[in-house]
């Protein structure tokens, strides 16, 4: 319906110019039989068939050229906006996305060009998308390649010791059989993460979303947290608010995001210390603020550790950490419209989540 009208409105644009011009065009060729033709033939009476002919000729002739002179000059400006959007719509075809033309007036011709406009961003906007997937992808088999290479090696290195029988005893054949089985463990953990981050980072990511009480959902996961943090040597300061707060929540993939920050504090915490847990309403948001002490800080911006493969000082002496568990934190987290980061203070490593409430 909207093409109708746009294309109508065109037709009624174009026909009310056609009908200017004519008019136009026929009161001058009347105004030209009356001041020019008609005095001309009462003055030379001798003019036959042929002068009227001629006269006739050069009238419908005048009358024609008036008319498109006079079209012309009413839809010169429109004409030269068709030839720029022309252009404009030709050079985006040619691989300039994100090119917009310019706005004049707010006729029919403003609305196309709005619309033209709105396409080429969209389409810079899909292309740069495909883009950074593609960068993305190519950074994972980079990346991934040189994590996978670490426990790979070690279980070939002590699956050829197996093969060549080059064990002094029963123990230390199960020594070797504990390495490689821990090895091949951490070896499918690897891959399962990049999995998910590769699947999260896609374009067509469904969330099962269900209404849940935050307050009532870290309670419980808290709960069941306990024990290992007191295993740990980590005391727990637990400050979660009473009040619910109903929040829309793909559950499953929130608890993870949850837990990976519980097991992050566990992993680089002093020990003993303490570590923090509160969750707080504040305006339209729930704030949640894990914090727990560390020796020094990981990095100097201690938002580098949501990226990709990144690792601090700690994670690079061992087998620890893969890069891409805060990172998947970030991306569910952004999936949900909230917001994820990390900050650093006289002791206390903290990280919050901010969780919007409609």
């Amino acid at each position: 319906m909207k093409n109708v009208s746009f294309r109508n409105k065109i037709i009624i644009k174009l026909l009310g110019a056609v009908a200017v011009s004519f008019f136009v065009s026929f009161g001058l060729t009347i105004l030209m039989v009356l001041y020019v033709i008609d005095p001309l033939f009462k003055k030379h009476e001798e003019f036959g068939m042929f002068e009227l002919n001629l006269s006739l000729l050069f009238l419908f002739s005048f009358a024609i050229f008036n008319f498109i002179v006079i079209f012309l000059i009413l839809v010169r400006k429109k004409i030269a906006y068709l030839k720029l959007i022309s252009d404009n719509v030709n050079d985006i075809a040619n691989g300039k996305l994100g090119l917009t033309i310019g706005i004049k007036g707010k006729d029919e011709l403003t609305q196309l060009v709005q619309n033209i406009n709105y396409m080429s961003k969209e389409l810079e906007n899909t292309f740069e998308q495909e883009r950074r997937l593609e960068r993305t992808k190519n950074e994972l088999i980079t990346n991934i390649s040189h994590d996978l290479r670490t426990p790979l090696t070690s279980i070939i290195g002590y699956i050829d010791l197996l093969k060549r029988g080059q064990y002094e005893s029963n123990t230390q054949l199960q020594e070797y059989l504990e390495t490689t089985y821990l090895k091949s463990k951490r070896l499918k953990y690897l891959i399962d993460e990049l999995f998910e981050y590769t699947r999260l980072s896609g374009i067509d990511v469904k969330l099962n979303l269900n209404e849940v009480d935050l307050s009532g959902l870290l309670e419980q996961i808290v709960g069941e947290y306990i024990p290992i943090f007191e295993k740990e040597g980590l005391i727990v300061q637990k400050s979660i608010t009473e009040e619910t707060i109903p929040i829309f929540i793909d559950v499953e993939k929130m608890v993870r995001v949850y837990e990976n920050l519980f097991m992050n504090a566990i992993k680089y915490s002093m020990k003993p210390s303490e570590l923090s847990i509160c969750l707080e309403l504040i305006g339209n948001k729930a704030i949640l603020k894990v914090s727990n002490k560390v020796e020094r800080p990981p990095v100097s911006d201690p938002n580098k550790l949501f990226e990709r493969f990144f690792r601090g000082d700690k994670a690079r002496k061992g087998d620890q950490g893969n890069g891409l568990g805060l990172a998947i934190s970030k991306r569910i987290v952004e999936l949900h419209h909230g917001n994820i980061y990390a900050e650093y203070k006289e002791g206390w490593m903290s990280f919050i989540v901010e969780h919007p409430i409609k």
